[in-house]
């Protein structure tokens, strides 16, 4: 049984570590951005170095004390508020925020794990290089939460997850040892990947202080361009024929639906849209391309070679860097129209890529027994990453639909395992999907990470709740 960090805890914490380390706990870190929960929170400890996280996670070993990290707060499963239980310690990583070293000609950086994702991008960018790593929070997350959720985002495509872009990791164990593994190396085959075991485990196995991250040359030529099509199996497609065209100079493939459209002209009608009349399905298609090849050249030839198939029906392509930046704006605030709207329920799927129009088909039919409910589904195409959201009638409120929430997802979740798919993409577990997780693991695979989190946090302190109930 845990114990609070209460007011005792808090004066042996104070006595025992270096002055300023405790800060007052105000209420938005024991908020979460959707708002199903509520945290509790008996302190905020927020260590300097990784030296005070160590001697900060020891204390709570000692006295069996819960521990919540907290990065940016921008994580959409609960995994960084606990509502039930012992009030924990809250260890946030928000002055753990340098960037301690960039080796551009090794395409390598190291960052602390406070360090917030724009700052990373652009301290690779005063050094002429990219981090790739793309989100609509990326102003406010944290590379360490980025991390431990195994954050995916708009150019998992091109460069892959969080994962990928990770050659090693300092951390802090549950019962305080650092595991120092900030490596630059691309090859160190010497036992377990303990990096790998650390990134998506949303901090229940220790907390990360600082990461060694990879870096890419800039793309010097840029290219973006909306193209509608009929359906989602014409965007695969078009896909195909833009990696034949740029191979992997596609960065990004994005599907967005009419309904996404439609509910942007109706929350946010200052977002400038690409078509008058609002097509089916289209995609947000993004390149980035070396020196010596236009990405504008590449992209009306895809077009072309499109529309005389038929593949394509329309398209606009950016002609400058502010519509590039437009096209962008448009496809990141789809997210904030949906909450304009309210959702029925909000599904971070993922399915095989030669699946995907008929699991859109066959999960809207299902949906129609409760009537006329409106699915936006958009998302990361190339990827096999669909978000599908589900909303009430228009005219209608959520509220009548809200007792129907469980049975929309339970419909969705079903209709992804039947297709091989994951109920999770790139959001994690959390708090909210842990049942989920029970439901949908491989027996197997859920009793491994049991044994895992008993071997490596037998106190059950760390991050108490997150992904093992």
């Amino acid at each position: 049984m845990l114990n609070p960090a209460d007011a005792a805890f808090c004066e042996v914490l104070e006595k025992s570590l270096p002055s300023g380390l405790l800060r007052p706990l105000t209420p938005n870190y024991l908020e979460e951005p959707r708002r199903y929960y509520k945290g509790t929170g008996g302190a905020l400890a927020a260590p300097r170095t990784t030296e005070e996280v160590s001697q900060v996670v020891r204390q709570c070993a000692e006295h069996n004390v819960g521990i919540v990290p907290y990065g940016g707060g921008t994580g959409l499963v609960g995994g960084q508020v606990m509502p039930d239980g012992p009030a924990p310690l809250i260890l946030s990583l928000e002055r753990m925020n340098k960037i301690r070293s960039v080796h551009p000609d090794e395409n390598v950086l190291v960052a602390d794990a406070g360090a917030i994702l724009a700052d990373v991008q652009s301290a690779a960018k005063d050094h002429d290089r990219l981090f790739p790593l793309s989100l609509a929070s990326e102003g406010s997350c944290q590379i360490g939460g980025n991390l431990a959720t195994n954050a995916g985002g708009v150019n998992v495509l091109r460069y892959g997850n969080t994962r990928d872009l990770c050659l090693g990791l300092e951390a802090v164990l549950p019962n305080g040892e650092i595991l120092n593994g900030l490596t630059r190396l691309r090859k160190d085959n010497t036992g377990f990947d303990l990096r790998n075991l650390m990134i998506g485990a949303e901090g229940a196995l220790g907390v990360i202080t600082a990461a060694t991250l990879r870096l890419f040359p800039r793309p010097q030529n840029n290219g973006t361009a909306f193209m509608a099509v009929s359906n989602p199996a014409a965007a695969l497609k078009l896909l195909s024929i833009a990696r034949g065209e740029v191979g992997e100079g596609v960065t990004a493939f994005e599907l967005i639906s009419k309904t996404a459209l439609s509910f942007l002209a109706e929350t946010m009608p200052e977002v400038r849209l690409p078509f008058e009349s609002f097509p089916e399905w289209m995609v947000l298609i993004d390149f980035g391309l070396s020196a010596n090849t236009s990405a504008q050249a590449a992209l009306e030839r895809i077009f072309s070679h499109a529309f005389s198939t038929g593949i394509v029906t329309d398209g606009v392509i950016a002609q400058s860097e502010s519509q590039q930046a437009e096209f962008w704006t448009l496809r990141e605030s789809i997210p904030l129209a949906n909450r304009k709207i309210g959702a029925i329920g909000s599904h971070d799927i993922s399915i095989p890529l030669g699946e995907i129009g008929t699991f859109i088909e066959v999960a809207t039919q299902r949906l129609s027994e409760y009537g006329s409910v409106r699915v936006n589904c958009f998302g990361h195409l190339g990827d096999g990453n669909l978000h599908f959201n589900v909303f009430p009638p228009k005219g209608e409120t959520l509220e009548k639909f809200k007792p129907m929430r469980s049975d929309v997802q339970r419909i969705i979740h079903d209709l992804v395992a039947e297709f091989e798919g994951s109920f999770s993409a790139e959001h994690g577990i959390g708090r909210i999907k842990t049942t989920e997780l029970i439901r949908y693991a491989n027996p197997a695979k859920l009793a491994t990470m049991v044994a895992i989190k008993s071997a490596l946090d037998p106190l059950g302190i760390m991050n108490p709740g997150v992904i093992v109930p």
